[in-house]
């Protein structure tokens, strides 16, 4: 990559562009452009009248050679877009802007989404009119869209530093997916083009970078915060412009707002993607730019924007990355077509360009999956597809040939578990067991085998999305006074590793008697802590006393008040509206010898809960999963006797929550995969 950027900057710096922010999606170039404009206009129907419209008034004056070519750029790739509409979308897009008038106000999305769903039924997406962009678009909306594309491209500085094949493919699009067609252009302009009057008139920024104006606009956007969460009512087309501009939703939105934003300011960008991340169950997006010189950066709104090399995302396990492309990969499709007729849904139009190179740094060029691992028997498919984990199911994330002795896939991080299966009659069918490959690039596979171990289980969710509040509890102390105002006070206990486990417990250093007993975080852990409970001698049931600490939360909302501490409830916590000097304590009425304190840290609720059921499953040949059995929680673990060793598991909560992940257990430890 390197050798590449020396080698372009040698010559234009719109040929860089191309290179990084293009040419990987343009790979149609064998396929001649009028063939594909002809078939577009013939697909038209009773709407090709519309479209030749455009092309006439551009193909009439040759000062507007560009604008023709931007022309026949969206209409050659318009038939392969539809967008719905229905009175229920209508209904349901509300929830969005619900999300948006509650903020701060301590109520959850999944309550919203509840709602939506009481209100309006459960969501009929068969019931929605579908219309398709070639059958549809007039002149009018056309004209305009391409008019404004250019006026933005060629009045801001920094478009000198975007060529025309950028242009086509990350700023002219009048759409990004499956929205309802609206002019968005002109409005956001307007709203948001003064945010770059300060840049535009600098003589200090270099305004002819479009990465600069990427942060300059998106820094003072970022400052009205977002409402982020994964949680929909349904799963519902893209959202559009008008609701984007909410800044409600998952990532999914975020990236369509800063796409509708940016492109209408000029700033070409694209949204790249991970069909399913290596270590989680759902898939990602985020925004890419590049600036003047090629350099590849990425945006995951509200955070700034950070060089991809650079940055920790090279090492977050994926194993592959796309690019949504507004032009069709006709190479990649015809290829697939030539090779079978059934075509996982991600593939089928495949509006993508493989980008996995780009955002990892330990990747395998080829990869061939060993002769021996695959399983015997006829494949019913000339495509094998390489899968990725999602519960207990598996999900297509790259493809290649096969004709059931030899698979080879190309740019593929190592690290995460995958397995390999074609997809026939509707379903996947496996034909290797799961597998990971490390850094020295040698594959391990999940074969299950003969010998059995025990096992004990703390959590059913990999626990590093709270690792922060984790590790905030080291430091802190539990201190124990009789003056109210703690002006003389004792450390009971102070925490030096941070808890792997729902409850800790504690002896305390002193045997005093003490009528006050708190907890107090350390230096900027805004005191994050969800239980505490003292205990004297021989009892069983944690002390009673008056709840005492320092009020206010970060959400400022009441949601997360020093009152949860005590609260018995794991789920809630504390989050102290400061950085430090936040705590929360008990007045016991009368002094009281502590002789043990138990804490528990603030979670996202997926550690193992006392009273819970759950069940163990582990992954067989043929991606069967057999359970081990259902275990009523008595503590914060369970232990399950004669687990088969090399195996994938999964635990199961019945009693609450949907976060579960695939791990391995050895050693003693769980290893989340």
């Amino acid at each position: 990559m390197k050798a590449l950027i020396k080698l372009f900057l040698v010559c234009l710096l719109a040929v860089i562009g191309d290179f990084l922010f293009f040419s990987c999606s343009k790979v149609e170039k064998n396929i001649p452009v009028v063939s594909l404009l002809e078939n577009a206009l013939q697909q038209a129907g009773e709407n090709r009248t519309e479209l030749e419209k455009v092309l006439c008034r551009y193909q009439a004056d040759p000062a507007d050679s560009l604008k023709y070519r931007a022309a026949c750029f969206l209409i050659e790739n318009m038939p392969y877009y539809t967008y719905y509409k229905g009175k229920q979308l209508e209904q349901y897009l509300t929830y969005y802007t619900i999300l948006q008038e509650t903020r701060g106000m301590g109520i959850s999305p999944n309550l919203i989404a509840d709602s939506v769903r009481h209100m309006y039924g459960t969501f009929q997406s068969d019931s929605l009119q579908s219309y398709k962009d070639i059958e549809t678009i007039d002149s009018t909306y056309l004209c305009n869209n391409i008019e404004w594309a250019f006026k933005v491209w060629q009045e801001q500085p920094w478009g000198s530093h975007v060529s025309f094949a950028v242009f086509c493919e990350y700023m002219l699009p009048y759409r990004i997916g499956d929205e309802t067609l609206s002019s968005w252009r002109e409005n956001i302009y307007k709203k948001y083009n003064p945010l770059l009057d300060s840049l535009r008139a600098s003589a200090v920024l270099d305004k002819r970078d479009p990465i600069v104006a990427a942060r300059c606009l998106l820094d003072s956007i970022r400052k009205d915060g977002t409402v982020f969460t994964t949680v929909t009512p349904a799963d519902l087309p893209h959202v559009g412009p008008e609701v984007a501009q909410f800044k409600t939703g998952s990532c999914r939105e975020s990236s369509d707002f800063v796409v509708y934003v940016c492109r209408a300011l000029g700033i070409p960008c694209a949204i790249d993607f991970m069909p399913i991340r290596g270590d989680e169950n759902d898939s990602h997006q985020w925004i890419s730019f590049i600036d003047k010189y090629g350099t590849l950066y990425y945006h995951e709104f509200p955070n700034g924007v950070s060089e991809v090399r650079k940055d920790g995302i090279c090492e977050m396990p994926k194993i592959k990355v796309y690019r949504n492309t507004f032009s069709l990969n006709h190479s990649m499709q015809e290829e697939l077509q030539k090779l079978d007729t059934v075509i996982v849904p991600l593939f089928k139009n495949p509006h993508l360009a493989d980008v996995t190179s780009f955002y990892t740094k330990d990747f395998k060029k080829e990869l061939k999956i060993p002769e021996s691992a695959i399983y015997k028997g006829k494949p019913g498919s000339r495509i094998a597809y390489l899968c990725a984990s999602r519960l207990m199911e598996w999900e297509p994330v790259a493809w290649t040939k096969f004709d059931g002795r030899n698979l080879v896939f190309t740019d593929i991080q190592k690290g995460a578990v995958m397995r390999v299966a074609t997809y026939e009659r509707g379903r996947l069918r496996f034909w290797t067991d799961p597998f990971e490959i490390n850094v020295s690039s040698d594959f391990h596979f999940f074969t299950p085998s003969d010998s059995v171990q025990d096992v004990t289980l703390f959590a059913k969710y990999n626990l590093r999305t709270e690792e922060m509040f984790r590790n905030r509890m080291i430091g802190g102390t539990f201190e124990g006074s009789n003056d109210p105002a703690f002006r003389e006070k004792d450390i009971l206990y102070q925490i030096d590793r941070r808890p792997e486990r729902l409850q800790t417990v504690v002896q305390p250093y002193s045997s005093k008697t003490y009528r006050y007993v708190r907890y107090i975080g350390p230096k900027d852990s805004h005191c994050n802590i969800a239980e505490v409970a003292f205990y004297t001698s021989g009892d069983t049931i944690p002390l009673k006393g008056r709840i005492i600490g320092t009020p206010g939360c970060f959400q400022k909302d009441g949601s997360h008040e020093y009152t949860n501490v005590f609260d018995g409830d794991v789920s809630t916590s504390y989050d102290y509206i400061e950085p430090s000097g936040g705590w929360s304590g008990l007045d016991l009425g009368t002094p009281k010898r502590i002789e043990k304190i138990l804490y528990t840290p603030r979670s996202y609720d997926n550690y193992i809960r006392p009273g819970d059921e759950y069940e163990l499953f582990y992954c067989t040949k043929r991606n069967r999963w057999k359970s081990l059995g259902k275990q009523i929680s008595k503590a914060d673990s369970l232990a399950y006797k004669n687990v088969p060793a090399n195996t994938l598991l999964l635990l199961k909560n019945h009693s609450r929550g949907i976060q579960e992940r695939i791990f391995k257990y050895e050693k003693g430890i769980q290893y989340w995969k």
